[in-house]
């Protein structure tokens, strides 16, 4: 089969990453759905030797259209993620002058943990959110949304209602798009004149020099640096004119562009100074890309070596969380109930479920009070000092966190 990249079409011949094969990362089963066979998927990540974009190829369109059509991801059960999304709303609202006046569209707006903060400001907003079922929640915050896929046609159908948006935003959403070109040229059509364009994704350097491999899943086609993103907006008449450094999911870039032609919003020194610095650190030259694979291959034999001293041992171990990540590294790692016993998580969407793969059941964040693990293995690494706080009551029976990401470590 042939390979070619989403952004330039280019042949791909180079392997990034190579995690084996895997179910896809929010497809928890059911308790009627345990005697099932579970569709695995290759999850091989490469690396065009022409753009230096790293992705996914898109294995089947269709089960690419059904991880988001039910979706198990509600951004409202993440304390530290709304009061991410409350900041940006008022940093974006002074940074700006939004108001009553304006429109914000955001991209994935999921159950309108973001929007909301813009509702209660005064502003106009209108969620774009393929999934029914998290769309409900947010029409009952009062966030609008149109259940669809953001794409070009849309985007020329919004305009032809007359919707121009005066901030188009999108929050990890830009890694789970297949159609790159079609997306960002989407975008270039329903932005007003002189509108913001905002997107936050994970920072591809950051992912590289801290192993976070669990990041890569079946939804999450695309992984980038700054200097793949300003080749691939220059294409699209949008320039970045500015660029913010973010600590979110292990360390993420949140950009601004702007139409080309705008000449209201000079371009900011910081983009210059991470585009040098990713030439630095090598983001332009093929070699920098294909050491990384046996990175991640010694993390897993790290994480196994520990398992297996505490099981020797007769303790307990439990997970915290059902993220994808947390799907990603268990499966990549073969670790399944014979591993965790259990894990839990707070969305009750997730309770009395498993998760695919592993099968691994779902409790909800008590289960850990009443059978008092000797550890718990934090899955989303990036909530550590969230899930630290709210748990803290294990250290009462001489529980301890672990986290396996960049490489195992026993908190204090």
């Amino acid at each position: 089969m042939k390979l070619n990249c989403r952004s330039c079409d280019a042949p791909l011949e180079h392997v990034f990453a190579d995690l084996g094969s895997s179910p896809l990362a929010n497809s928890f089963l059911g308790p009627d759905q345990l005697l099932d066979m579970e569709p695995h998927f290759p999850l091989t990540v490469y690396v065009c030797a022409r753009c230096y974009l790293v992705q996914l190829p898109e294995f089947d369109s269709a089960a690419a259209q059904s991880i988001f059509s039910d979706y198990a991801y509600f951004s409202s059960y993440s304390d530290s993620w709304v009061e991410h999304a409350r900041r940006y709303s008022a940093q974006m609202i002074e940074r700006f002058g939004f108001d009553a006046e304006s429109l914000v569209v955001e991209i994935a707006s999921n159950d309108g943990y973001l929007l909301q903060h813009f509702v209660a400001a005064s502003v106009p907003v209108l969620g774009i959110e393929p999934a029914a079922n998290i769309a409900v929640e947010a029409e009952n915050r009062g966030v609008p949304s149109r259940i669809e896929f953001f794409s070009n046609d849309l985007a020329r159908r919004l305009v032809a209602e007359g919707v121009r948006a005066d901030l188009l935003l999108g929050n990890n959403v830009f890694a789970h798009v297949p159609p790159l070109n079609d997306f960002v040229a989407g975008m270039k059509t329903v932005l007003a004149p002189e509108g913001v364009i905002t997107l936050e994704f994970p920072h591809l350097m950051r992912l590289m020099a801290e192993n976070q491999f669990d990041t890569i899943y079946h939804e999450h086609y695309s992984y980038f640096s700054l200097l793949v993103v300003d080749g691939l907006f220059d294409r699209h008449g949008l320039t970045l004119f500015d660029v913010d450094e973010l600590s979110t999911h292990g360390g993420s870039l949140r950009v601004y562009a702007r139409h080309a032609e705008d000449s209201s919003k000079p371009i900011a020194e910081a983009v210059g100074e991470l585009l040098e610095r990713e030439r630095a650190g090598g983001f332009d030259r093929l070699a920098t890309y294909l050491s990384f694979d046996e990175r991640i291959r010694e993390t897993k034999r790290k994480f196994w070596e520990f398992a297996i001293d505490v099981k020797r041992r007769g303790k307990r171990i439990v997970g915290y969380g059902a993220p994808a990540k947390g799907n990603t590294f268990l499966n990549y790692c073969g670790a399944g109930s014979d591993v965790l016993d259990y894990t839990v998580d707070r969305s009750p969407a997730k309770h009395g479920n498993f998760l695919p793969g592993t099968r691994i059941p779902i409790h909800t964040p008590e289960k850990i009070f009443e059978t008092r693990p000797d550890y718990v293995l934090i899955l989303p690494w990036n909530l550590e000092a969230e899930i630290t706080s709210q748990m803290a009551a294990i250290s009462e029976w001489g529980g301890r966190f672990v986290v396996a990401i960049p490489e195992i470590r026993i908190l204090d």
